[in-house]
């Protein structure tokens, strides 16, 4: 760190020489807006100087500015693909600023088609550092996945969109259960979950349907200084952005059926609300019915979403939204295939012999997962260089029904016991955050600063039953109910509700409302210091308090974090290539936990201090070609420490101590080399172990994989054609898959290891896309190829599978 240190000071020392000299020069400014025919704001539009250096691209409000240029007359050109090039003479006087407009031939729906297509990555982004920055300005890392991919790979569920990013893959689907039952994914080595929207806390139980999805970012890297620690995101953090209304009328209504009874109608409807003032309102609806691939399992569910703009006047505005999801699933358990502490009776997939296509459960023993999300702010501009967002978030989560999961009680046996349980738990989210944005000049230096507050409470009513075990189950499907531990032959318990709602009743229920609240102060400050060079520095001060159960007084807690960031980006050629490097930080609190000496004497609880996690990257970002050309590589250091795992010397204790290192580079390609042709394509090698650990502990033993860290080596692609002759224009083929290698999901002295082997899957598609029509046929998953993912656990995964699209756009 103070190496850092010392260098940003080299730096700025440099920096104030260069203005110094700048200062001398009288360099000029150009400024302006481009918009489209229609009058509306043209984003991601390049603006160059010709034969010069100088180029940028305009923002989503279509403004665009150039800093420090020479005096002189020059030729400026204002390009977008597939748009006819406009262009303007001007002459640029020694320290004055000039300001031109442009407006193109296309209208803002053909140029929308246009952005979406291209996929230009390095438009201003709002939501990874809360404030507005380029990808090329900003040293960190992340992914996005629009809508407009979303419905090229005709995605029905959320999980299958995040195939698109390098680097993250899905360990286990979404069980339903309280407290974590979204799904999980392996990112750069550490768990992550789906549970932020739009930059705010947006907690889940079940899973989230994509109808109201802008696009889907996964910021990469340890991201507790501007997010907090609400969640574990050492890893980085998966952030949902929704659709926002815009002032006219349309809107798009599809269908998509396919296989195992896939059904799902989803409706799009944006509207102005008044002539005189600009208010709009959109509305995303869905309903959604699918059966499985296994012997059982459905899901059905109803979506709405709407959402409200009012823009009062050019300095305060009002945006409001809500989305409401009812669904319920029969979810087949997780298969957990050894006690953690025996060794394994089956080291290979070969062995276990599972039987994919058997889901260990029945459509009636269902689980419900209502979600409801309510999120409001108010922006204003408090003067040009000053802006004011005030945010509210309300979130409600619910899991009620039966949850199931199937373990080895006895080793060596080749019987599983499957054990189940009643979710009864609400979980409630409250969030406020004030957030002041600047954008000012110190001396001739540009200066973004960020200045944030944030208050969270999470409250947990649990009143779910106990858990009973059922019956004995082998890989392949056949079933006892004698005890694993007595052998005793015991009632039969079978797949139905009433069955095991009789079995649970005997169990006692759970009683708990819990509630803690964080209460943090941030900022984040960007200099330039010059136009190519820009430093951030980042630090989060968050105050935890825990009142845990409301029924005892004993639990509560409270921790003091600080979580500092900081970044350098270095542009040799402006708006086209950085280079960067960041150091970031993500903390989570540790509740107390009882602990006595060896004989079991003297009880007590024990209190820790917050976890860390702590990275340090590298790499280069670049948009070459009029933005047809999107790349991101780095290399990254992650160390997680302070974990809490059992002391060697004493069985009652525990001690905070324990460390995982993580290490990896990844590769992201957005590429648009022809007209017509859409290219992503991504690579990401990680090794995650345990630096130092417990030698006894399943979870933490030094020198091993830890569990859910996922595959090593993930690829992914796809590639979109659509046809430009008249005679089969709008007709387009895609192609892709994804690549993932062996993953080791146990790794342990005592109980061996268990590989998942690798695989490749290869997607494609057929459609037809005019501006009022799209029709698709896609097929996943071409050749059939059985693969498994996994968490401790064994996953079967669907096989080949088709689904067709047909979607009318007003």
């Amino acid at each position: 760190m103070t190496t850092f240190l010392r260098l940003l000071t080299a730096l700025l020392l440099v920096s104030n020489l260069l203005q110094a000299q700048s200062s001398q020069t009288g360099q000029a400014t150009l400024k302006g807006t481009v918009t489209t025919s229609d009058g509306k704001a043209a984003p991601l539009v390049t603006i160059r100087l010709e034969h010069t250096r100088w180029v940028t691209t305009t923002s989503e409000e279509g403004n665009f500015i150039i800093r420090h240029i020479k005096p002189g007359t020059y030729t400026v050109k204002a390009s977008a693909v597939g748009t006819k090039t406009q262009e303007q003479s001007v002459t640029l006087g020694a320290g004055q600023e000039t300001t031109i407009q442009f407006s193109l031939s296309e209208n803002a729906e053909k140029l929308q088609e246009v952005v979406v297509t291209t996929r230009n990555l390095n438009k201003e982004n709002k939501m990874v550092a809360k404030m507005p920055l380029k990808n090329l300005e900003n040293p960190q890392v992340y992914s996005v996945v629009s809508a407009e991919l979303m419905k090229q790979q005709a995605i029905t569920n959320y999980d299958d969109a995040l195939r698109n990013v390098p680097g993250i893959s899905r360990t286990w689907e979404s069980t339903g259960r309280a407290g974590d039952g979204a799904a999980y994914f392996a990112l750069r080595g550490f768990e992550a979950q789906p549970l932020l929207t739009n930059g705010l806390p947006g907690v889940v139980s079940g899973n989230l349907d994509p109808a109201n999805i802008e696009e889907i970012e996964v910021i990469k890297g340890p991201s507790g200084t501007l997010f907090g620690g609400g969640f574990y995101a050492y890893g980085g953090f998966i952030n949902t952005i929704t659709k926002k209304p815009y002032f006219k009328t349309g809107g798009e209504v599809a269908y998509n059926f396919g296989s195992f009874g896939l059904n799902r109608i989803t409706a799009d409807f944006n509207t102005p609300l008044s002539k005189t003032e600009k208010v709009a309102m959109r509305v995303n609806l869905a309903y959604h019915n699918e059966g499985s691939f296994q012997d059982a399992g459905s899901k059905q569910s109803f979506f709405v979403a709407p959402s409200l703009v009012y823009e009062v006047n050019d300095r305060l505005s009002f945006h409001f939204m809500a989305e409401i999801l009812e669904e319920e699933r029969a979810v087949a358990p997780v298969f957990f295939h050894s006690d953690r502490s025996s060794p394994l009776d089956f080291k290979t997939i070969g062995e276990l012999n599972l039987d994919p296509k058997l889901s260990f459960t029945s459509n009636d023993l269902t689980i419900k997962n209502p979600r409801f999300n309510l999120q409001s702010q108010m922006i204003y501009k408090l003067s040009d260089q000053w802006t004011s967002q005030t945010v509210f978030s309300r979130g409600s989560v619910r899991s009620n029904g039966i949850y199931t999961y199937i373990w080895d009680d006895v080793a060596g046996d080749n019987w599983f016991s499957q054990y189940f349980h009643k979710e009864q738990q609400r979980l409630n989210t409250t969030d406020i955050q004030q957030n002041f944005n600047g954008d000012f000049k110190i001396g001739n230096m540009r200066n973004r600063l960020l200045i944030g507050l944030d208050y969270f409470n999470r409250q947990i009513v649990d009143n779910g039953s106990g858990w009973a075990w059922a019956r004995n189950v082998t890989p392949q499907g056949e079933v006892n109910y004698k005890d694993p531990f007595t052998g005793d032959e015991m009632p039969a318990v079978y797949l139905n509700k009433a069955a095991i709602d009789n079995l649970l009743a005997g169990t006692e229920n759970a009683n708990s409302n819990i509630s803690n609240y964080s209460y943090s102060a941030y900022a984040s400050d960007v200099l330039n210091l010059t136009p190519a060079l820009s430093a951030m520095v980042s630090l989060r001060a968050d105050y935890f308090d825990s009142k845990g159960d409301r029924n005892t007084k004993d639990d509560d807690y409270d921790q003091f974090a600080l979580s500092p960031k900081f970044g350098i980006v270095y542009q040799p050629i402006l708006d086209k290539v950085s280079v960067f490097a960041n150091y970031m930080n993500a903390f989570i609190n540790v509740a107390p936990q009882q602990v006595s000496d060896a004989d079991g004497s003297n009880t007590r609880v024990k209190s820790f201090k917050p976890e860390h996690a702590d990275q340090k990257e590298f790499g280069v970002k670049t948009n070459l070609f009029s933005g047809k050309l999107n790349a991101t590589a780095s290399y990254y250091d992650i160390k997680l420490s302070d974990r809490v795992m059992p002391d060697a010397t004493n069985p009652n204790n525990v001690t905070q101590g324990g460390k995982v290192r993580s290490r990896g580079f990844e590769v992201d390609l957005n590429a648009n080399p022809v007209h017509g042709l859409n290219l992503i394509a991504g690579y990401a090698y990680n090794r995650t172990k345990i630096v130092e650990g417990a030698k006894d502990d399943f979870y933490g033993q030094p020198g091993r994989a830890p569990g859910g860290q996922g595959p090593q080596h993930l690829g992914n692609f796809w590639a979109t054609y659509q046809f430009r002759a008249s005679k089969i224009a709008n007709f387009g083929l895609g192609l892709g898959g994804n690549y993932a290698s062996q993953y080791r999901v146990i790794d342990n002295e005592t109980t061996g290891t268990f590989d998942l082997p690798s695989y490749t899957l290869v997607n494609g598609s057929v459609f037809y896309n005019s501006q009022a029509v799209r029709v698709s046929l896609n097929v996943n998953n071409i050749g059939g190829k059985q693969y498994y993912i996994g968490y401790w656990s064994v996953n079967p995964q669907r096989p080949r599978s088709f689904v067709v699209s047909v979607a009318y756009k007003f």
